[in-house]
Parts: structure tokens; sequence; C-alpha cells
């Protein structure tokens, strides 16, 4: 090495190299290993070979547009597998659909990939022409933000999140009760390439953080995981219905006397050694009626209701649009032991192109998924569900589980976490797992409990640590009997500070990337 290359190392200044074609190669390779962290592989040493590879990748460009690029392959590969579960949604009506299924998942995939890409580059322009551990921090910064921005411009995605990589320990897990999924996810990225740091460095100091941060995490979570759960709700019994309904059968004509059967059967069921349940959930949109509108329909379910208590169920509402446009609402509500409705829920977060068409005059060409012409529409903000002998629940409707959310300030504190899906239109592919893992993240980050009622399975029942109670195992049909576990009465720091503290480190890094690059 000459004496100038020795310089330009010990300054922390990048060499001047290409990235040659194997190296383009390379990166949507690092991206696909990159998804094998998240559920259900939870492969924790994807880390380090996916964001150290990408790592010592970035500090070979030379040029804004060679890190843009670099980003969006890497972002391609890790997309393309994924996310290659949406692809099962389109097989529902292969006649229709089928045809689109890859195409959507590429085009899905290369619009994503624009996240990792702004990331990357954002990188190089902090680092300048610097490499070394200035562009460690840069990276980290910039990547953590990149995921913060796609989880929150136009509709938001958030899905995958690199912070789901500790999901491989519920120990580990525990830190999002601290900092969230998205500081989760900085804490991930940084423990990926502190030991590609090192390697390129030749010095042990990187891999020493790497293990602090590690053990730091994991001591956090231990300890906490230590303290005894809080008691579960005196007087509830909670039973979670699992009808397992094929996604293609959901809304045939013929069969809906069939699945209300199922539903109605699984939820009156003696279970021998259990107390009767207080109240019955059932999953998204479970009953293939306008509930609302069918007095007939709710006195047959009312037959399931326990006395004081009540089903709480999925649904489809009609209403109508500001401009008088037929729309419908994707809803939770609870029905009491005389069929009357007394609390409702309408989703505010909608899927695009499943339940309303984007610009859909620029659109048109492309159709729904879901069944029938006419689009859900957003319900009112969020609100906690007051339900008979239950505490305040937070809903979340399918989707929505994806979304760190905190309940605001001024209304009733809740003390569980619902949410009710249909995750059947994904089989048993890996979209169900980081769905459901998603949803456990919800509570963690609260300190709530969660129930969720899955059509085809994930259901749980979660403590406030995010530890399973109950679970039925996906493309099963059976009911889950439990007790609502107990609140942690503090609440969390995620709960008082949200993001906050995850911005501010995002800053630190950012700040301390550009002081340093201007040093001699």
């Amino acid at each position: 090495m000459t004496a100038a290359a020795q310089a330009a190392r010990r300054a922390g200044v990048a060499r001047p190299t290409r990235v040659g074609a194997a190296a383009w190669l390379l990166a949507p390779t690092l991206g696909a290993v990159q998804a094998l962290a998240v559920a259900p592989m939870q492969v924790m040493l994807a880390l380090p070979i996916a964001f150290g590879g990408l790592f010592l990748l970035l500090g070979r460009t030379r040029s804004l547009r060679g890190a843009f690029a670099l980003g969006w392959l890497f972002g391609a590969g890790s997309f393309l597998v994924g996310l290659s579960w949406i692809t099962e949604a389109f097989a529902v009506d292969t006649a229709r659909f089928g045809a689109l299924a890859w195409p959507a998942l590429v085009a899905l995939s290369a619009g994503l990939g624009v996240f990792p890409a702004l990331s990357l580059a954002a990188a190089r322009l902090l680092a300048g022409g610097r490499g070394g551990a200035l562009l460690a921090a840069a990276l980290v910064a910039a990547w953590a933000a990149g995921e913060w921005l796609r989880g929150t411009i136009l509709t938001g995605f958030p899905w995958n999140i690199a912070g789901y990589a500790l999901g491989a320990s519920d120990a580990l897990l525990q830190v999002t009760a601290l900092i969230g999924i998205h500081g989760a996810g900085l804490l991930a990225v940084a423990i990926g390439i502190l030991p590609a740091l090192a390697l390129r460095e030749r010095r042990i100091w990187p891999v020493a953080l790497a293990a602090l941060l590690l053990a730091g995490a994991w001591g956090y979570g231990t300890l906490r995981l230590a303290v005894a759960a809080p008691e579960p709700v005196a007087g509830v019994r909670l039973r979670i219905v699992q009808p397992n309904i094929a996604q293609d059968l959901k809304w045939a004509e013929g069969e809906r006397e069939a699945i209300l059967a199922r539903l109605l059967s699984l939820s009156s069921r003696a279970v021998e050694g259990t107390a009767p349940p207080t109240h019955v959930v059932w999953p998204e949109s479970a009953v293939p009626h306008l509930i609302a509108e069918d007095p007939a329909i709710r006195a047959r379910l009312a037959a399931v209701v326990p006395p004081d208590g009540a089903l709480l169920t999925g649904a489809v509402r009609r209403t109508a649009t500001e401009e008088g446009r037929p729309a419908l609402l994707n809803s939770i509500v609870a029905l009491d032991a005389r069929g009357a409705i007394t609390a409702a829920y309408d989703k505010i977060r909608l899927v695009p192109f499943g339940e309303y068409q984007p610009l859909r005059r620029i659109l048109a060409a492309l159709p729904k998924l879901t069944v029938g012409e006419v689009d859900f529409v957003p319900g009112e903000p969020r609100r906690a569900m007051t339900v008979t002998g239950l505490p305040p629940a937070w809903p979340l409707i399918c989707y929505e589980a994806i979304f760190p959310t905190r309940p605001p300030s001024g209304q009733a504190a809740p003390g569980w976490i619902l949410t009710v899906t249909n995750d059947a239109w994904f089989g048993s592919s890996w979209g169900p797992y980081q769905h459901a893992l998603a949803a456990r993240v919800r509570g963690i980050e609260l300190g709530l409990p969660v129930v969720r009622a899955a059509n085809s399975g994930i259901s749980f029942v979660t403590d406030a640590h995010g530890r399973a109670v109950a679970r039925q195992p996906l493309a099963t049909a059976d009911v889950l009997d439990a007790a609502l576990p107990g609140a942690i009465a503090d609440g969390t720091p995620y709960a008082r500070w949200g993001d906050a503290p995850f911005a501010l480190a995002v800053l630190l890094l950012a700040t301390a990337a550009v002081a340093l690059r201007r040093r001699p």
C-alpha cells in the first residue's frame, strides 16, 4: 500500500475504486439475505452478512448515483424475497388476477427499493468522500430515517422494518418498549454494520461495540421479562374463534350459511376443563352478511353471546361518501345478548388496490382484488372501544397492526389491543408470520396485551410483554380460550415518548458524521 493510500485510510477517505459488475450482482443477493432476518426465518446472522456487505460495497462507491443504484438493488432484492407472499393474494381468483401476481411483486419491490436507494445516497452525501466509522454512522442514520420515511409518506408501508429481526428472541424484542420498532431498526442495522467496520479497519473496537449493544438489549429485555406479569383482568374469559374459511369461499353466495354455521358452532362449543367464556371474538369481516342491516342475522349471533358479555366481530357496513356515492366500512362491532350493536370501530388505514382503488380515474384499468366495485372508505379517528365487562380496547384491523400507534392523551387509556384480520389471502406463506409478529410488537411498545383473531391464523393472546398466553397455528379451525392479561400500569417509555428518542439518535449520528467529515 502506498504512503498516500495509508494516509487516506487513516483519514477515513474512501478509496477511489469502482464497483465492478460482480458487486452489482452481489447487492440484490445481500438484500435477499436481509429478508431472512425477519419472520418466519429470524436468522440474526443475516444482519451482519447483509448490512455488513452493504456497508463494504458502499465504501467502494464513487458517486451519489452509484450509492443510489447500490441501495436500489439491495432493496429490490430484499423486497422481492421478503414480500413474495403477496403473490398468494392473486391466486385467490387466478382467472382474473393470476397473470398480475409476479408483475405486481416486481413493481412493488422496484418502487419500495427507492427508499433504500435514498438512504444510501444520503449516507454517501453525509460522509462525503470519507469511509470507515464516519460512513458507518452515516449509513445507520440514513437507513433508519429511510425506513421511517417508508412507513410514513403517502399511505406508508412499514413492513419488515429491520428491527423485526430482534423477534428471534423475546428478550431482544423488549427494546421496542423503550425505543419502538424504528429505534430497534436503528439498533439492528448498527449491530449488522459494526463487524464489517472492524474487518475494514482491522480494529477490534467495532466488534466490542456491537457485542455491547446486543448484550445491552438482551440484558434490558431479560430484566424486563423477569418482572412478574400483571394479573389477568378479573372476571373476563375470552374465546377467540379461528374458523379457517378459504378466501375463495368467503363471499360465495352458496357458502354463506355454512360459514355462519361454523362460526356459531365453534363459538358455542363446550371445552372440557375450562370456564365458559364471557366474551367471544371473531376475525375480520367474519360474517358474510351486512349484519347492521339484518335483524334476523343479529338474532342468530345473539345466541352465542354470553350473558352480560359481548361478541366482538369484524363486519362490513354500508355508508356513503360526502358526494353521495355508495361506500363500505371495514369495522369491528360489539353485539350484546339481545343482538344490539353497542360499540363500533371503522378502519382508518385502508389497503390500496385491496380495499380501495387509488387514483381511480388514472388507474381505472387496474381492478381491486376484493369482491365488488364499491370502495371502502376510512372511518373517524381511532378511539378506544368501550365494551361491557372489558377494559377499553385499542382496535386495529388487519393492515393497521403494522403501524406503530399511540393512543392520544385526553382519552380513556386502553387496557388491551384487539386486532382482527383475514390472512387467508396469503395462505401458508411468510406473510401471516410477519403480520403476527408486527401485532405482537404493537403490544410490547405500549405495554398492553394483544388479542388477535385471524380467520386462518395465526390467532393468539399475548401478555403485556409480548409472550404468548395462547396461540392457534396457521391453517387450522379451532377456538382459543384464555383470560385477558393485564396491562402494565405505568405504560412504557415508548408509550410516553414515542419516536422522539429514535429521532434524536438519528439526528446525533447524522450531525456527528457531518462534523467529523469537516475535520482534516
